[in-house]
């Protein structure tokens, strides 16, 4: 495994120990503080002597099934704990894994500056492609954490690594904990549908009170008529994490930048792409500079035809009306149920969430020759449910998955997969991934659907993985490459022909009609401009972070903002709650969209018949089942019989497709 992932993105790993002798079914274990201290412990004196045992042997031989077995043993710690310091509803627990969490990435940064263990790796002699593979990426573990540097600078390099986890775990529990809270009253509410209202909290005056949650946050941004309100609650939720996140941001930016340094690199951008599909800052700028002349004159015309909207509903010449962000969501959401008369709270009866993820699970059932079935497993919290992946023909245990799916205090805010347990075919070590998101409970409108998709995606790229070595297991592959399946996997919210699913899993569930699919995909595009115009921001602004010489990120941020068709809000500070910089998607942001090229283009595959069990089986074999033990382009080109193209994606962002 990669020490620039491992060490940036210590959240992207997880798993458990041994599993039951009559069924492989591995669990997160049900720590409290005090176990988590304890087995951090005990994994940490094991580790110590493990790493000491193989730094002591000589030559590469053997190797190989060492490194996976070490490698195993991590993850059976600190992945579980990872875990529960973003879903346990017990901070005392998820104070303890902190601490544990900055122990490991000091023991991996250890573990890849060592030079008895990088001179074992260089005399490995693979004699597979997987295991040249594993080589590639060992090696350049090894260069990345510094064990070419002289003394001076690797023991500066294991200062920087350790602080960076310090700091992203700090900011990440500044957004995870914000308090903050946006009161509105029962005039303010006005808009707001019944089923929005109903479980909303008051204070003594009748007040509602409203937390920056995901289900409150996006239906009052949509239909809450009263502006004033709308932009409190904009202003709360952009400014989530607080104005000690804007300091951490900037010292985080400065130890990269150092970091660079030490390897005598001009960025950290440099220092990040040079082992990602795109290999240099350059071809990132280059590739956004094509999204940015894509999508600026649509941009301004969305912006346009919104401040016309506005002006219509204030009653206002419309060069008398400004658009503001918190106005977005709202006449956008007016305009699709007006022109294409969909109205995203009313889909919510459409896809119950129960009955969604019924549908998630059929969606794969049917591509991919597995069944899910529902077991009674003891978890963190009532609201969990675990799942076993069974083979559909045989009903052989496969892997297993959770679903944590409503929000609750303190539990990890946005939506995301957690690869809980890596496989590894050679030791037969089974997969396991928790799905963890903040859905509204009685059902999903469309793009909370294409989340739900997104982020099974992630699920079955982990539990579906067959490599041969854990560090190459499920999501271990690049940056760039890696939203491509979940990405893929969105399309199947979109089509009539899976959508038909639906009548399978919700018999009793009212169904969209044809028109209303087309009227549906046609207000999805609706605002593509806006969509991939932020998506742009996001990119560079990351990139700029990530330069040769970083100015403090918010004064990046306002002047890049400013610079947009809608200019940044005073007294907003978005970066503070930028969590993906913060971590594991610093000089990564734009992967987002690369990986949408790719995953777009691989949809041509399915020629138009997107439950082609056929096709399907191929695309897990050929990318799912392969991890990262292989390069994501040549994956690509053999799924594709060819290399990629991006027409696709530009035909996407433009509204085209």
């Amino acid at each position: 495994m990669r020490v620039a992932i491992v060490l940036a993105c210590v959240a992207a790993l997880s798993a458990m120990g041994a599993p039951p002798a009559k069924l492989a079914r591995p669990r997160v274990p049900p720590l409290d503080a005090a176990a988590v201290t304890a087995s951090c412990d005990a994994a940490l004196a094991t580790a110590h002597a493990t790493l000491k045992k193989l730094a002591a042997e000589k030559g590469g031989a053997g190797l190989f099934d060492e490194w996976n077995r070490l490698q195993i043993r991590i993850e059976d710690t600190v992945n579980p704990i990872n875990l529960l310091g973003n879903v346990s509803p017990d901070k005392a627990t998820r104070d303890a894994t902190e601490p544990c969490l900055q122990k490991f990435t000091t023991l991996n940064t250890e573990i890849f500056q060592s030079e008895p263990l990088f001179a074992r790796a260089q005399a490995t002699r693979p004699a597979n492609a997987h295991q040249a593979k594993l080589r590639k990426d060992l090696l350049e573990g090894f260069e990345d954490a510094g064990v070419g540097l002289a003394p001076a600078r690797r023991a500066r390099a294991l200062q920087i690594f350790d602080k960076l986890e310090e700091l992203r775990q700090a900011f990440d529990r500044n957004v995870r904990e914000d308090p903050t809270q946006v009161t509105v009253t029962a005039a303010e509410v006005e808009g707001m549908p019944a089923s929005w209202l109903k479980d909303k909290a008051k204070d003594a005056q009748g007040n509602y009170v409203l937390g920056l949650d995901y289900p409150s946050y996006f239906p009052f941004m949509q239909n809450a008529r009263d502006a004033a309100a709308r932009r409190r609650y904009f202003v709360a939720k952009t400014n989530q994490g607080g104005e000690g996140n804007l300091a951490i941001l900037d010292e985080i930016f400065a130890l990269r930048k150092e970091l660079a340094g030490l390897y005598g690199l001009p960025s950290y951008a440099a220092y990040s792409l040079r082992r990602k599909m795109v290999g240099k800052p350059e071809t990132v700028e280059r590739f956004l500079a094509d999204v940015k002349a894509a999508v600026t004159d649509l941009e301004r015309r969305d912006v346009e035809e919104l401040r016309a909207e506005k002006a219509k509903d204030l009653g206002t010449p419309v060069e008398q009306v400004r658009l503001e962000r918190w106005d977005v969501r709202y006449y956008q959401e007016r305009v699709r149920r007006e022109r294409f008369a969909i109205d995203q709270e009313g889909l919510r009866k459409y896809f119950p969430t129960d009955k969604s993820v019924a549908f998630a699970f059929a969606v794969a059932e049917t591509l991919y020759g597995v069944k899910f079935r529902e077991a009674p497993v003891k978890a963190w919290h009532p609201d969990v449910r675990y799942f076993d992946v069974l083979d559909a023909k045989t009903g052989a245990f496969i892997s297993g998955f959770y679903l944590d799916l409503y929000p609750r205090e303190g539990k990890y805010n946005h939506a995301a997969a957690f690869a809980v347990r890596g496989v590894s075919r050679l030791t037969g070590r089974t997969p396991l991934t928790a799905l963890v998101a903040n859905f509204n409970r009685e059902g999903l409108d469309h793009d909370e659907l294409q989340t739900l998709l997104h982020e099974f995606g992630h699920v079955l790229h982990g539990v579906l993985s067959n490599t041969d070595y854990n560090p190459h297991a499920g999501t271990s592959t690049t940056i760039d490459f890696v939203e491509a399946p979940s990405q893929m996997f969105e399309e199947w919210a979109r089509r009539e022909q899976t959508l038909a699913l639906f009548a399978k899993v919700c018999p009793e569930c009212p169904r969209l009609s044809p028109d209303e699919i087309r009227r549906l995909d046609a207000a999805r595009k609706y605002g593509s401009g806006i969509k991939y115009g932020a998506q742009w921001l996001y990119a560079a602004y990351d990139l700029a972070l990530c330069a040769p010489d970083p100015r403090p990120a918010l004064q990046v941020w306002e002047a890049m903002e400013s610079a947009t068709p809608l200019g940044h809000v005073e007294g907003t500070r978005f970066p503070s709650n930028y969590s993906h910089i913060a971590g594991g998607y610093a000089a990564g942001y734009y992967g987002y969209m690369w990986s949408e090229v790719l995953a777009l283009d691989m949809l041509s595959a399915f020629k138009g018949n997107l439950l082609d069990a056929k096709v399907g089986r191929r695309y897990r074999d050929t990318i799912l089942a392969q991890g990262g033990q292989e390069e994501p382009l040549t994956l690509v080109r053999r799924f594709l019989g060819r290399d990629p193209d991006s027409q696709a994606f530009f035909e996407e962002i433009t509204g085209k497709r």
